[in-house]
């Protein structure tokens, strides 16, 4: 059974969680540390377009940003989904754990699932209210979001 009076605000944990998260993944690891020049050359020996870290790092950036303000939290939540299976694929071949050289694929799973989670409960308590997935963002009732 799901507490009502509580849920709201693990959802929003959960929310500006994710968002801390994709801001510190896009502007300070792959701006800061690894640089943009040197983000897309590793995206381009990955066999990804060069023009594609641009775009990660743009959608991770602004999708942080959205998540921390609960900004269209379903949309945002799921929209962010095909990059973290974007970096699951990558480090699938390093192993389970995220010690492993090159990092394992244990964290960007964790990710991907708290993503999908975040998605489906909504942006809970503090969110900016948005039309977010219509029927789905009230449950299975069919009633419209707001």
């Amino acid at each position: 059974m799901i507490d009502t009076k509580t849920a709201p605000y693990g959802a929003l944990l959960l929310r500006v969680s994710l968002g801390v998260m994709f801001i510190a993944h896009s502007l300070y690891l792959k701006v800061m540390v690894f640089t943009i020049p040197g983000t897309v050359q590793f995206f381009e020996s990955l066999g990804l377009p060069g023009f594609s870290a641009y775009l990660v790092i743009g959608a991770e950036t602004l999708g942080g940003i959205a998540l921390m303000l609960g900004f269209y939290t379903r949309s945002v939540a799921f929209a962010l989904v095909p990059i973290l299976f974007g970096a699951l694929w990558v480090h699938s071949g390093n192993g389970w754990l995220f010690t492993a050289k090159g990092g394992g694929w244990e964290y960007p799973l964790f990710l991907t699932l708290a993503a999908i989670v975040q998605g489906l409960l909504g942006g809970g308590a503090f969110a900016v209210p948005s039309r977010d997935l219509g029927p789905l963002a009230r449950g299975s009732t069919g009633a419209e979001a707001v």
